[in-house]
């Protein structure tokens, strides 16, 4: 039986990208490969802010218990390992159970499925066939993976979408997010043209840029032209950086400008406005 560490799980609509506005169930695993303790501080400087949480770590038996932070990830607790024990390992059967009990009418109508992190894409590949197979999954009619795009597909995983996701080929997404320098991460790790290309073997690719000054902009744009040479085809969009609304609401406007001077998509961050970014939203 599949199994998978969940960090969250939870209906909401969907605030970012393609799907912004869509009523969605997100399925957020543990674990991620990057930290990005960049975000919200001057270029070369790391936010320190989830560790000042962590030192009380053990005080938190839930996630709707933990402080926002106005730096660095704002899901820091998916992935920080100091945060493990508020993320239970769930078979996929009662996985499946939690989310009909979430859907309007307990069952998949038009509501969209969002698989996220941390980062989905790491060693839980190989329980998602499982999972998305189960009998009451198979009325899901759109599928988003949330990735920063570093990721390969496992052989097993990749010919598992080729035969068994039959939704049609547009309604498999992979939102991709890939790290530009405001993160803290290392360019070399983060833009992985090779990877993209194999994910648009398999579905709808769109790149997603957080972005606060023009100096991101230039490197979105340099992002975007290696991207391109890999031979990605798909939409770029841009969105403000800000886990919390005092961050966010000083750079949307600027980030929409910036998005049009380009011809880029512009995305905005409705769960910041809407729901203030607390946890499960």
């Amino acid at each position: 039986m599949a199994k998978l560490k969940i960090s969250e799980l939870f209906y909401s609509v969907q605030g970012e990208g393609r799907y912004m506005g869509v009523p969605s169930v997100f399925l957020r695993t543990f674990g991620c490969n990057f930290t990005c303790d960049g975000f919200g501080m001057p270029r070369g400087e790391k936010s320190d802010e989830r560790n000042v949480i962590a030192i009380q770590a053990d005080n938190y038996k839930n996630y709707r218990d933990l402080p926002l932070v106005h730096t660095g990830c704002d899901s820091y607790a998916s992935w920080d390992v100091r945060f493990k024990h508020l993320s239970p390992v769930l078979d996929h059967v009662s996985i499946v159970d939690s989310i009909m009990g979430m859907l309007p009418h307990g069952q998949w109508k038009d509501e969209h499925l969002v698989i996220t992190g941390g980062e989905p894409l790491l060693g839980w590949q190989r329980s998602y066939p499982e999972l998305l197979q189960e009998s009451r999954m198979i009325a899901l009619k759109e599928l988003t993976f949330e990735t920063n795009g570093s990721q390969e597909l496992t052989k097993d995983f990749s010919s598992y979408l080729k035969t068994h996701w039959r939704k049609g080929w547009d309604r498999l997404t992979f939102s991709v997010s890939p790290k530009l320098g405001i993160s803290g991460e290392k360019w070399s790790e983060a833009i992985r043209p090779d990877i993209i290309a194999n994910y648009e073997e398999h579905g709808y690719v769109y790149l997603k840029f957080v972005v606060a000054t023009k100096e991101d902009l230039d490197e979105a744009k340099q992002a975007v032209s290696e991207y391109r040479a890999g031979g990605f085809q798909g939409p770029v969009y841009l969105m403000p950086c800000g886990g919390t609304d005092r961050l966010y609401f000083l750079n949307n406007r600027a980030v929409a400008e910036l998005a049009m001077s380009e011809g880029y998509r512009y995305s905005d961050r409705l769960q910041v406005p809407l729901f203030k970014n607390a946890w499960g939203t």
